[in-house]
């Protein structure tokens, strides 16, 4: 820097900072060798504090309002070189301004997807972004741990830092808060506020007061979303013969404005083949109920199987069996057997059966006189 340039900057006795940007957190007052006029006014605005620094030492934060800089007026500054022997000459010194307004609409947003385990759809996926606020609460901590010396520091410089301790606490606390993720979406301002309470003490470390998070969406991977998309498709389609019906009708409705041939023909074709499949549909329910075969009749008499000549012969009615009696082939010791029974038996110890021998061998009344 030339002479004229020094001298220019000697008669320079007002230190201010008007701040044009939108992103300056920390600004530091530029002077030709850090020299400042003894009595020189300093302006702070508001939403800004003023820090003076001497040869690497903190000397006073100012906040809003014009002043003096004499030790008079400031007697915490007599701490600086000379200042205490009332020199009038220049002395140097740094003055760093602190922009304490809140910076928002700062984004942040998971660089990769977070696993986690839903309730309904097992293992997924899941992106999530939106924004936050920040302000600088304390200057002297914020510029002893973040700043350093840069002559200007803003939001890009530390954005970065934010966004990555946001991302790695929202996946702490969206893995172990068993959100439902269908139901994510109406949790959004509470999953916010949480993050903010829970991450605002790491920020205060910084010297920042996170002022708000804000979750503006939670998304599933496409290939999930496609399939989700679907089954919400396939619920609000709710009655298929009502959609079936509300579909024919449209088809006739653009079959009856299109008269050219070739695409009504094929509507009319549609509507067919829809029809025909609906009347199958409901000829098959209405026959379930017939479908039944009707119930196994059972036989009004026992039947019987009969032991002669060394083999089984029948089966054989009762009536049978009685003609069998004439025949000579059945006897009250003959070996009998029905379904009902679980061995061969004697004729004559079967209920069904001894009844025909006290019928056969009955006598007649007797003859009565004349």
């Amino acid at each position: 820097m030339g002479l004229f340039s020094k001298l220019f900057h000697e008669f320079v006795d007002v230190i201010e900072w008007t701040d044009d940007s939108s992103n300056t957190m920390v600004y530091r007052f530029e002077r030709y060798g850090n020299e400042i006029k003894y009595g020189a006014k300093l302006i702070v605005r508001e939403a800004q504090f003023a820090v003076f620094v001497n040869e690497g030492e903190v000397a006073d934060v100012l906040g809003p309002g014009t002043y003096e800089l004499e030790t008079k007026n400031l007697p915490v500054l007599t701490t600086l070189q000379n200042w205490h022997h009332g020199f009038q000459s220049p002395f140097k010194a740094e003055v760093y301004f602190c922009n304490a307004r809140r910076f928002t609409d700062l984004k942040w947003g998971t660089k990769h997807p977070l696993m986690l385990r839903d309730s309904e759809f097992g293992g997924l996926r899941i992106r999530a972004f939106g924004t936050y606020g920040v302000r600088i609460t304390d200057s002297l901590k914020f510029i002893r741990e973040i700043v350093g010396t840069e002559g200007v520091f803003t939001t890009d410089e530390i954005s970065a830092q934010l966004r990555n301790l946001i991302t790695s606490r929202f996946a702490t606390i969206i893995g172990s808060s068993s959100i439902p993720v269908l139901d994510m979406a109406a949790n959004y301002d509470q999953l916010g506020e949480f993050l903010t309470r829970r991450i605002a003490p790491e920020f205060g470390e910084y010297g920042l007061e996170l002022t708000r998070i804000l979750v503006e969406n939670i998304s599933l991977p496409p290939a999930v979303s496609e399939a989700l998309d679907k089954r919400t498709s396939m619920g609000m389609t709710g009655n298929l013969d009502q959609y079936l019906q509300y579909q024919t009708g449209v088809s006739m409705q653009a079959g009856a404005q299109n008269s050219g041939g070739g695409a009504s023909d094929g509507i009319g074709m549609g509507i067919g083949l829809a029809m025909a499949n609906r009347m199958n549909d409901s000829l098959s329910t209405s026959g379930v109920a017939s479908a039944h075969p009707p119930p196994i009749p059972t036989s009004a008499q026992p039947v019987f199987h009969l032991v002669a000549d060394g083999a089984a012969h029948g089966p054989y009615s009762v009536e049978s069996m009685k003609q069998q009696i004439t025949a000579g082939r059945l006897s009250t010791d003959t070996l009998v057997w029905s379904p009902h029974m679980s061995e061969w038996q004697p004729a004559g110890s079967v209920q069904e059966l001894s009844s025909l021998w006290e019928r056969s061998t009955a006598s007649p009344p007797p003859i009565p006189s004349a």
